[in-house]
């Protein structure tokens, strides 16, 4: 194959960034593959353009004026490959583990009706993360905004698959993946289009599994492909915009996609798990629970 894009959107994580680079050109120097590393910056104030200009000068920076968020960041680069076989997108904050980048593609080559292949995630400490879910519905709105047993956390009703799948090593089909690593065929890619932009952040990767799945198309978990994920380290930095922009994206997402969840049950539990919320809060984090009521209340 030609070389594989490999596009990284980033905002204010650069020292996350070098590591996640340093890790791509080594898995590119370990492996047979040749990779077009792109790298977007989303208006960074610390440094971050020059770091790449400076420490990889091989990779393709764009860096923007402003913030273009994570969709159109990414499609950016995108538009950059066209004609692509397949394109891989990961977040600033992860780190390829050996042989990560080659087993994911094999398990896509292996699939010629999958769309979106991903890998399994660790936190930094090397702790399981969740790489894959499944579509949300009133279940996971409810066990977000309200205290329910823990076991229920790890559950079907919240979106999981058991821990097994991920052990067992073989690859799994999935509704969507956490867009902290997507391998993307190109075919599909041409046939539904790129990102929807309309998502300023946050449930971008959801809609984009909705809408390769209900054109025919298949997603993957490959547990064999290893990746570390930092997870959040550029929205931990805006917490409570962050925390509008999630519940707005998700408000969005339910109207985009009404098999997902009857819209008028999830509208009474969002405002009623926000209203929860409200008690005890910040003065700031009150106001984003009201704006997020107004917003799913249409």
């Amino acid at each position: 194959m030609t070389d594989l894009p490999i596009i990284i959107v980033s905002w204010n994580v650069r020292e996350l960034l070098a590591r996640c680079l340093d890790s791509i050109v080594a898995e590119l120097d370990r492996s047979s593959l040749s990779g077009r590393i792109i790298a977007v910056d989303n208006a960074s104030h610390d440094g971050s353009p020059d770091m790449v200009r400076e420490r990889f000068p091989h990779v393709e920076l764009i860096a923007s004026d402003l913030n273009l968020g994570f969709a159109k960041g990414n499609n950016v680069g995108l538009r950059l490959v066209p004609d692509c076989e397949f394109a891989l997108l990961l977040n600033p904050d992860t780190e390829v583990q050996p042989g990560g980048i080659q087993t994911l593609l094999a398990g896509m080559q292996a699939r010629p009706d999958v769309a979106i292949a991903t890998s399994r995630l660790f936190y930094g400490d090397g702790a399981f993360q969740h790489s894959a879910f499944r579509f949300p519905g009133l279940s996971q709105l409810y066990i977000d905004l309200f205290p329910v047993p823990g076991r229920l956390y790890e559950s079907r009703l919240n979106g999981r698959y058991p821990r097994r799948q991920y052990e067992a090593g073989r690859p799994f089909e999935i509704d969507h993946p956490l867009g902290a690593v997507m391998l993307i065929r190109g075919e599909a890619m041409r046939q539904v289009g790129l990102f929807d932009e309309s998502f300023a952040l946050y449930c971008e990767e959801i809609d984009w599994a909705a809408r390769f799945k209900e054109a025919g198309w298949h997603n993957l978990c490959v547990p064999a492909a290893r990746i570390t994920h930092h997870e959040g380290r550029s929205t931990s930095q805006v917490k409570v915009a962050s925390f509008v922009k999630l519940w707005t994206a998700r408000y969005q997402l339910h109207v985009k996609h009404p098999r997902f969840t009857p819209l008028p049950l999830a509208r009474l539990i969002v405002a009623q798990g926000m209203k929860r919320t409200i008690r005890g809060a910040s003065a700031e984090m009150r106001a984003a629970c009201e704006q997020i009521i107004d917003v799913w209340n249409g």
